[in-house]
């Protein structure tokens, strides 16, 4: 098989996702595509500095590259993480600069940070330091009703002469008030052109987009214009998107012959194995794959078997064949 031929590691990425993007999500996703950049979930700094490492930051071998989503806005802080993600082998560590929850408002960081770009600066500082990791910064085009350009470029602009290449845009506003997190997610219009435009004054650094896409052909459409692309939901909800992006975008020459049985069967073989040495519920690890027959005839039964958690005495194998007896 070839090895992809990019003009960018982060052409296509999976996007961090709270309470999705966790070690066996990406273990999933990384079945159905092997060179697409996965991230993990934000993780608090003071998790990391604080709390259980191995608990938060561990992950398997084979879901390389992997990048580590950090919350925070303390630059020794975010420093001391970076060495930790290092250490524990992540190929990336990147600063959280656009959740809008309240939570993470009242811990100065997230979408907040696009109002204190010199705190942002050295916080990338402070990671590049103390890491020899790309460090990158996920952010959105405004906050509030903050909604001109201007604003989104001196931020990047303010950043990346702290030494950051790679800035992922989501193209919306984030609203600190008056909006949930998921309504963040839909609410606020998408301005794509926002980020081309970012892209054409800064040619020099690499821009990856994301939000609201959902099909291959939008894909390709925005890498005209920019270096990458993240996708989010969709990647969750409908993960055989993905299952010719090594030889859409990533220069694979080799046909895929990957079924989403075949996926379904490393899946189930992985779960056990998961049960065993880790005592994890297989349903914990199942509900990621409840997308794989996403459009396909009988795919709602198919859930229906993988979500009942009356089964959850039964081996992922003898789960795996009742699903497949219910299409």
């Amino acid at each position: 098989m070839t090895e992809p031929i990019s003009p960018s590691p982060w052409r296509l990425s999976v996007a961090p996702m709270l309470d999705w993007t966790d070690k066996h999500c990406r273990t999933f996703h990384r079945k159905i595509t092997r060179h697409t950049r996965l991230y993990t979930e934000m993780v608090n700094s003071g998790a990391i500095l604080h709390g259980d490492q191995e608990r938060h930051l561990a992950f398997n071998a084979d879901e390389h590259p992997v990048a580590l989503q950090l919350g925070g806005s303390d630059p020794a802080d975010l420093g001391a993480c970076a060495r930790v993600a290092e250490r524990f082998g992540y190929d990336e560590v990147n600063l959280n600069c656009g959740c809008p929850s309240e939570r993470v408002q009242k811990g100065a960081f997230g979408a907040c940070l696009m109002a204190e770009a010199p705190l942002v600066a050295d916080g990338v500082k402070a990671m590049r330091d103390a890491c020899s990791l790309p460090v990158t910064v996920k952010h959105r085009i405004g906050i509030d009703r903050i909604e001109r350009y201007e604003f989104v470029r001196d931020f990047v602009g303010t950043v990346a002469d702290a030494g950051c290449e790679v800035f992922i845009v989501h193209a919306r506003n984030a609203w600190l008030q008056g909006l949930s997190p998921k309504e963040n997610r839909d609410i606020p219009p998408l301005r794509y052109e926002l980020v081309y435009q970012l892209k054409r004054e800064f040619p020099h650094l690499t821009i990856v987009i994301n939000g609201g896409i959902k099909t291959n052909a939008e894909i390709e459409t925005h890498l005209q214009h920019v270096d990458g692309v993240m996708v989010g939901r969709e990647a969750y909800h409908n993960p055989w998107l993905m299952h010719d992006w090594d030889q859409r975008f990533w220069g694979e020459t080799e046909p895929s012959a990957l079924t989403r049985e075949a996926v379904e069967a490393e899946m189930v073989a992985y779960m056990a194995q998961q049960m065993q040495t880790a005592a994890v519920p297989w349903a914990h690890m199942a509900r990621h794959m409840l997308g794989l027959r996403h459009g396909l005839a009988g795919a709602r039964r198919w859930r229906q078997v993988w979500s009942d958690h009356k089964l959850k005495a039964l081996s992922p194998l003898e789960v795996s064949r009742l699903a497949a007896q219910a299409q």
